[in-house]
């Protein structure tokens, strides 16, 4: 039996250079590099996300009603937009981390032994601790008297050794888009960010569920880190010792599976199959993976696959600080040979820096998702296919002496990609048009341990001068989402020819090795590339390698398995798909992003739900449950 292709035929999401969908994210990256009317687009676009300009009937508006063309925004704002994306000093709607909260230990006591004051009885402390003693007063007052010394907390701030993230454009608050009270920010942006998503596609979602039985859609997506701000996880383990009440809300919030039941429940009403695979930083392969497989076996034809991760908060900064792995401001003095702390500042956009000098990773939010179809569903709708998706491999490291280590999975799930991708396309075009989007973390072990699998890897497949990119140079390293980053900007190499340089580092470390790799500082023009490899190494041995085809080669497999007439009919479909894609584009960077939330509309009841031996019919879906026929196991039966 023929396993069935799983093509890209949307995608979006936000990170730090911006909105994902018609690669404008991607396009941020390589701003050096476009042409006049692809820049001005992206920073017009940018421009509105940042509320630096707004639209009004359909015009671009400087602030005081001024009309601007995009060529006026470039000139006017270019400067300030650039400075308000990708990797940048915290700013303050996250955290100051000049001063970030915290609480000190005091203790206190009287000059004679003992303290006295006056309080309401209603605030002591229960039981009364055995060093205090009260005497009642009028109405609800008490004094209370102190024996011997005691220690209280009080607020109090510090500063943070880490001082930089990759943050969401600065204005951009994807809270304001919807409906979003009491959502956590990561919740905020996965119900945004698989909007942009499904936008994307040019299909309108009904018409794609009209097409397909209720179980053949599926939904895999996550987070690796919960929802840990005030409104999730965060607030739930910090409530007692504020000395607030926890919400009925904060604990269902925070599950590190709400992405995925956000966007069954509010975005697209699914009743499919459902879940996430948590693979520390690897967890967006580890999705994309099941999806791939849901594809190939025919269990699902629609798999929508991506994570959200907002980690910028003092208790994750302190987390991953305490390993010693991010780059505090310390470390980036010290790189850039900077000595005086009064006078020298550091240069916080260069925090980030794959294969150069570094001293650690920059955590950052980001959102990214990708719709999958099988490609007999992709040609019938039309659908654009922007790459495919054929292989993930995982592999864990066996024996471990430290947890967080890097390991010789990694070593397996990169040579068992390019095995795979050889027998796809060819080992000529493995060795002259792939290229690798490395895990590229910016701490010094990964850039020396990754950097020696993947040049072991190149030489046992001769391959010479494979070409690496990193985006987390960029945008940071975004927990479960990073993987997504990086397909993200595989798919924008694959548009525009474009390999982005690691333009961060000043030049390759000393103890790279890169005997059969090519890493660039500069962005890599006329690149026609057959396949990318997707490299992710996470905590505790996750280790995912994926393969990635580009557009033109997922093309001519389709022509060779549908024939020449179906795909010149799919072809002509596929016209309308990217003129209602194109309209969405226009409107989403004018800032009218249509966000689906959906909350309590058209439930499901579930006494109309019909059940007899061969289906299930389910209300408000056009096509019914049929129960597959199942010889898995004919052999062993009678």
């Amino acid at each position: 039996m023929k396993s069935r292709l799983p093509v890209i035929v949307g995608f979006g999401g936000y990170n730090a250079a911006g909105r994902s969908s018609f690669h404008h994210g991607f396009r941020r990256t390589v701003i050096e590099s476009l042409d006049e009317q692809a820049r001005q687009e992206t920073l017009t676009g940018l421009a509105v996300m940042t509320k630096l300009v707004r639209v009004v009937d359909g015009r671009y508006q400087s602030l005081d009603g001024e009309a601007l063309s995009p060529a006026d925004i470039e000139r006017r704002y270019g400067a300030q937009i650039l400075a308000s994306t990708l990797v940048r000093r915290i700013e303050k709607q996250h955290l100051d981390p000049d001063a970030a909260h915290w609480h000190k230990s005091i203790a206190v006591g009287g000059e004679a032994g003992s303290l006295t004051f006056v309080s309401n009885r209603k605030q002591l402390p229960e039981p009364l601790p055995a060093n205090w003693s009260v005497e009642e007063l009028d109405g609800n007052e008490v004094r209370v008297t102190l024996h011997d010394n005691f220690e209280f907390k009080v607020d109090s701030y510090r500063a943070l050794p880490v001082k930089s993230a990759g943050q969401l454009p600065t204005g951009f608050e994807p809270g304001e888009l919807y409906n979003s009270r009491f959502h956590p920010r990561g919740l905020q942006m996965a119900v945004v960010g698989v909007t942009d998503a499904l936008r994307a596609t040019g299909v309108p979602w009904q018409t794609i569920v009209d097409h397909v039985a209720p179980d053949e859609i599926a939904v895999f997506a996550g987070s690796i880190m919960s929802q840990l701000d005030e409104n999730g996880f965060g607030g739930l383990m910090q409530s007692r010792l504020k000395g607030h009440r926890v919400s009925s809300k904060q604990l269902a919030l925070g599950l590190n599976t709400m992405p995925a039941d956000f966007i069954n429940a509010y975005v697209l009403g699914s009743v499919g199959t459902t879940g996430s695979v948590t693979g520390a930083c690897a967890t967006f392969l580890y999705n994309l993976q099941k999806g791939i497989e849901q594809i190939n076996a025919g269990k699902a034809r629609v798999v929508i696959v991506g994570n959200s991760e907002a980690p910028i908060n003092a208790e994750c900064i302190e987390g991953y600080g305490a390993m010693g792995a991010l780059a505090t401001e310390d470390g980036l003095r010290l790189i850039e040979g900077k000595t005086d702390m009064a006078q020298d500042g550091v240069d916080f956009r260069r925090a980030s820096r794959p294969f150069g000098e570094n001293c650690g990773f920059t955590l950052s939010e980001a959102c990214q998702f990708v719709v999958l179809m099988d490609d007999e569903l992709a040609l019938q709708l039309g659908a654009d296919i922007h790459g495919a998706a054929t292989d993930v491999f995982i592999n864990a490291d066996g024996f471990k002496k430290s947890i967080s280590a890097p390991g010789p999975g990694n070593y397996l799930t990169v040579a068992k990609a390019v095995a795979a991708a050889a027998q796809l396309v060819g080992i000529d075009a493995v060795r002259q048009r792939s290229f690798v989007h490395a895990h590229g973390s910016s701490t010094p072990a990964n850039r020396v341990t990754e950097s020696e699998l993947l040049d072991r890897v190149a030489a046992a497949f001769a391959i010479d001068s494979w070409p690496v990119a990193a985006v987390k140079a960029f945008v940071g390293h975004s927990l479960a989402t990073a993987s997504g980053d990086q397909v993200i900007s595989a798919l924008g190499t694959f548009k525009y020819g474009i390999i982005p340089g690691i333009k961060t580092i000043d030049a390759v470390a000393d103890d790279v090795h890169q005997q059969h790799l090519s890493i660039s500082k500069v962005d890599r023009h006329d690149q026609r590339m057959d396949v990318c490899f997707i490299n992710s190494k996470g905590f505790g041995g996750n280790n995912a390698s994926a393969v990635v085809l580009a557009p033109h080669v997922v093309e001519r497999m389709l022509r060779k398995r549908h024939g020449e007439a179906a795909f010149g009919a799919y072809q002509q479909r596929r016209e309308q798909t990217r003129a209602s894609a194109q309209a969405y584009d226009e409107q989403a960077t004018k800032g009218q992003l249509e966000i689906i939330y959906n909350f309590g509309n058209d439930l499901i009841d579930d006494t109309e739900i019909a059940i007899d031996d061969a289906q299930i019919k389910v209300p408000g879906f056009a096509q019914p449950l049929v129960y597959k026929q199942d010889s898995r196991y004919s052999d062993m039966l009678d």
